[in-house]
Parts: C-alpha cells; sequence; structure tokens
C-alpha cells in the first residue's frame, strides 16, 4: 500500500506543478510571452551564428507557439489529476486493476516529457539556439523537470503485486 500511496502522491504532486504553470501562464500572460517571443526571435544567442535564418519576428506566431505550449500543459493537468482520481479509487484494489488504471497517468506523464523534451529542449533548445542564450535560458529548468517527471514514470510503471508492502 506504502508504494502504490507513493505512485498515486508523487503523481499527483506532477499534476500541482502543471497547474500551477497553467495558472502563471494565464494569470499573467505577458510576462512568459517575452520567454517565447525572445527564443524565436534568437535576439539574445551569439551574435553572428549562422542559425539567424530560423529567427521568427511575428506576434501572431508568439502567440501561436505560447498559447500551444499552454494548451499542452493544460492537457496534462487534465491527464494527470484525472488519472490520480483513477489511482486512487483503484488504490485498494486488486494489483492486475491498480496496473490498469496506471494507463492515464502514463499517458500524461508521457505529454509532460514530451513536452520538455520537444518544446523545450529540442524546438526552443537546439533549433531557436536557446542554449545561446544567457538570459532566455530554459534548459536546465527543462532538464530538470524533465528528470523528475521520468523518475515518476519509472517508479509508476513498476508493476504492483500482491506481494508489496
Amino acid at each position: 500500500m506504502t508504494l502504490r500511496l507513493s505512485k498515486i502522491l508523487l503523481l499527483a504532486g506532477i499534476a500541482f506543478y502543471h497547474t500551477l504553470i497553467v495558472f502563471n501562464n494565464t494569470t499573467d500572460y505577458l510576462s512568459n510571452l517575452q520567454f517565447v517571443q525572445h527564443v524565436l526571435a534568437m535576439d539574445t544567442t551569439f551574435p553572428g551564428n549562422k542559425g539567424m535564418w530560423r529567427a521568427l519576428h511575428s506576434h501572431f506566431v508568439d502567440d501561436l507557439f505560447y498559447i500551444g505550449i499552454i494548451v499542452w500543459e493544460t492537457a496534462i493537468t487534465i491527464c494527470c489529476w484525472a488519472a490520480a482520481g483513477k489511482l486512487v479509487s483503484a488504490c485498494r484494489k486488486p494489483a492486475v486493476e491498480f496496473n490498469r488504471a496506471k494507463q492515464l497517468a502514463v499517458a500524461g506523464l508521457t505529454l509532460s516529457l514530451l513536452l520538455w523534451l520537444v518544446a523545450f529542449l529540442s524546438v526552443g533548445g537546439e533549433w531557436f539556439l536557446m542554449w545561446q542564450s544567457q538570459m532566455w535560458n530554459g534548459q536546465q529548468a527543462a532538464t530538470r523537470m524533465f528528470l523528475v517527471v521520468c523518475a515518476v514514470l519509472l517508479l509508476l510503471a513498476m508493476p504492483d503485486s500482491e506481494t508489496q508492502p
């Protein structure tokens, strides 16, 4: 039971984190929009780098990217909270049912991993060369969150059995 509760609480922790992200991104839209604008404009990357042709200078595209991220984060939030609810409901059931109830949690955590890996580390970090920026570089935070979510997913994916504590 302890391991099951650990899985549920850690999943709820990820859901809570994403809830705060969505809250901050919607209630203080312009602050984080600046981050997206600078990354897409590549205006703080190394001077004279050969990747500047990738830079985007459109407020419409900035908003589109940012709204896409918020929608993605909202989907993660909903998925993880719903999954935590399913796991709570299955907590005292046989292992086979608890294991089956993990599917939505795996989906939500995978969406989170993809957000950090694809949107932030790949698109932002490599395509828009965010790694070159001293000020608008979210790679450390994205890497940290990728690793945290990965650890929770690995723990959650461990099959439960009837003999676990």
